[in-house]
Formats: C-alpha cells, sequence, structure tokens
C-alpha cells in the first residue's frame, strides 16, 4: 500500500470511529462545564508520516553526470506528546503539547539517464514543541469540531553518522490541522489531523567530512536546497 492511500485509509478509520463515538454519546450531556475550565492537561499518541522535496541545482558534477534525489514512499513513524491547553475566550484556547517524533526516510538518489542509482535511509528522532491556536465550532452534544495553526519547532536529537546526505538538527514548521473533541463520561477524547510544512532548508551542504570524497560529496551538490513536511495523526485524552 502506497503511502497517499495509508494516509487517506486512516482518515477513514479516524472518521467511522468518531463517528460511533459521537453515537454511543449523544444521549447524554457528558462533562457540560469542561470547556469553562481555565486549563486543561493531557496526553496524546499517534503516527507521523514524513516526507522531504528537493529542489536541484540541475548542474553536471566533476563526471559529467547529473543526480536527482526522490522519496519515493512515505513510512509511518510514532509520535507521543503531553497537552497544556489555555483558554482564551468561548472559541479560542492557545495549546503546548511537546512531545518526540520518532521515524525515517528512504532517499533514492537517481542519475539522470537512470543508469545508476543509489539509496540512504535517513532516521530521526525530533523533539518537537507545538504552539497552536485552537478555534472551536459551537458543541452539538457530546461533539465539536474545531481547526488550529501554529508553529512546530522541531530539534532532531539522534545520533549523527557520516552519511551521503545529511539534514541540519533544527527545523520549524507552520503546521494546520483540524480535528473534533468527543465529550466521554470522565475525559475528552479528541482525534486530529495536522498538516505541517517545513520552513528552512533543512540539508546540511557544508561537509568537510566528504571533501576528500567527491564520488560522495556530488549528492550534496546536485541539491539547491530541500524542504521538509510531515502529515500528523493523533488521538488526544484530556
Amino acid at each position: 500500500m502506497s503511502g497517499e492511500r495509508k494516509i487517506i485509509f486512516l482518515i477513514v478509520v479516524l472518521a467511522v470511529f468518531a463517528a460511533e463515538a459521537r453515537n454511543l454519546n449523544d444521549k447524554l450531556m457528558n462533562r457540560p462545564y469542561a470547556d469553562l475550565r481555565a486549563w486543561h492537561l493531557g496526553f496524546s499518541v499517534g503516527m507521523q508520516f514524513q516526507d522531504i522535496d528537493f529542489s536541484h541545482t540541475g548542474e553536471a558534477t566533476y563526471d559529467g553526470t547529473t543526480w536527482y534525489m526522490e522519496q519515493p514512499s512515505i513510512s509511518p513513524g510514532f509520535c507521543v506528546n503531553a497537552l497544556v491547553d489555555f483558554r482564551l475566550s468561548r472559541f479560542f484556547n492557545l495549546r503546548f503539547s511537546p512531545g518526540l517524533y520518532f521515524g525515517s526516510r528512504e532517499i533514492k538518489m537517481i542519475e539522470s539517464t537512470g543508469q545508476e542509482t543509489a539509496s540512504q535511509t535517513l532516521k530521526s528522532t525530533y523533539v518537537v514543541v507545538p504552539i497552536d491556536l485552537k478555534f472551536s465550532g459551537l458543541r452539538y452534544r457530546n461533539s465539536r469540531p474545531y481547526i488550529s495553526a501554529g508553529l512546530m519547532p522541531a530539534f532532531d536529537i539522534a545520533k549523527k553518522r557520516s552519511n551521503l546526505l545529511e539534514l541540519t538538527t533544527a527545523d520549524c514548521y507552520l503546521t494546520v490541522g483540524l480535528g473534533c473533541d468527543f465529550y466521554l463520561p470522565y475525559f475528552k477524547f479528541i482525534p486530529e489531523i495536522k498538516f505541517c510544512f517545513g520552513l528552512a532548508d533543512v540539508l546540511r551542504h557544508d561537509r568537510p567530512d566528504l571533501e576528500e570524497d567527491p564520488m560522495s560529496y556530488r549528492f550534496t551538490q546536485s541539491i539547491k536546497r530541500a524542504h521538509s513536511s510531515m502529515v500528523v495523526l493523533t488521538f488526544y485524552f484530556e
């Protein structure tokens, strides 16, 4: 199953699960005063799918070849977060959800004629500090949809090693999310899907460790910049 189909499948499963949760709890008004509290604590678990977009120089390397990089497939990773939610007004909340994202990306390196290829797996362990402004709609029985937007600084703490391609340790993502609060008898269950767009060039261009190895350095030379992105499917318990 391709990465795109996996994401579509997960969204469908999420929608079915959410519909069932709403049907089971619509008859009684659960936690009617939950949204009046000044702040909430919670946690989340979920999956995230990392992608990377390359912009190429198009220039031939020392041996006359032109190389292009791509990520042919998307593999799911695991994420876990804490949650602190502050009530700003009836419709707006400010959320902090620091956590850890574990994932990997398989990069394929293709020579312009297609006669020569190479590949590399980029593993990462991100410490993320998302800050989101949450705008909620009106509550209908035991459900309340919302949208969110914010920034997510991310720092890769995975042990670095000498690779053909190497990413920087820091990035910052612009995030847009949508989800729904489901009010259960003892807590809120909140499924959410979030789209994260990297703002920085994450490729490490300065590679003194490869200066004596032009066969490896040619891959970095072929790339003008690289931007990371993520799709995050999260289940909050608040």
